[in-house]
């Protein structure tokens, strides 16, 4: 089954499952987001910030140290609260041996804590880097934070049952735009994936698709 098709029984159950009031505010921020004209996001052909993160053994990894062995498919995600990055996570370890056969590496990185980030590679059965961004400070640099407006603040403590300060070990109510981007070794951005509907996701095998064409040259 696509990611595409998993995503569309993920919606159908959020649907069925969440009240209505929670939804309508959820959709109303995708809107919100969608006719902002913001640009979020790099895009094709900027060159990919650095940074430094933690992964969940407290190692530290920096994005150009790891251009350096070959070209990278950065993923900014949510959190692993949030079955939607959970489908593309597992997507992308599926075919992780299919990236590496072809020189690349997977990169995600979410707000969430170092110790939320430990369960979820352990959960998932995760053999790729997850990165903890707590303050969201690397989003912030790739244009992709964003701080979720107090109705959609409310909506996640009262109905949804989620403190994204407790989980996220910060006072900062933020999350990026699901991003996914394919960064060659010259650090520069070949594929940019930015959408502010997080129910929707690139294939992996786009990616793959698209790493071969940079191998091929």
């Amino acid at each position: 089954m696509s990611i595409k098709e998993q995503l569309e029984q993920a919606k159908t159950g959020f649907i069925a499952r969440v009240p209505e009031e929670a939804q309508m505010n959820i959709f109303r921020h995708i809107r919100e987001q969608q006719q902002s004209g913001i640009v979020f996001g790099l895009k094709e052909g900027d060159e990919a910030p650095n940074f430094t993160l933690s992964n969940p053994l407290g190692e530290q990894v920096t994005l150009y140290d790891e251009l350096a062995k070959g070209a990278v498919v950065l993923i900014f995600y949510r959190g692993s609260w949030c079955p939607y990055c959970n489908i593309q996570l597992r997507g992308f370890q599926l075919l992780l041996s299919e990236f590496r056969k072809h020189g690349g590496q997977l990169i995600a990185v979410s707000p969430q804590s170092p110790d939320n980030s430990i369960s979820q590679t352990e959960k998932e059965e995760l053999t790729f880097q997850v990165l903890s961004d707590t303050n969201g400070l690397v989003s912030e640099s790739y244009n992709l934070l964003f701080e979720l407006p107090d109705y959609l603040q409310n909506t996640f403590i009262y109905t949804l049952k989620r403190d994204l300060t407790e989980f996220n070990a910060t006072d900062r109510w933020v999350l990026p735009v699901p991003a996914t981007y394919l960064i060659d070794k010259d650090r520069i951005v070949r594929h940019a994936y930015v959408n502010p509907d997080f129910m929707q996701r690139v294939e992996p095998q786009e990616m793959i698709d698209l790493l071969k064409e940079i191998e091929a040259k």
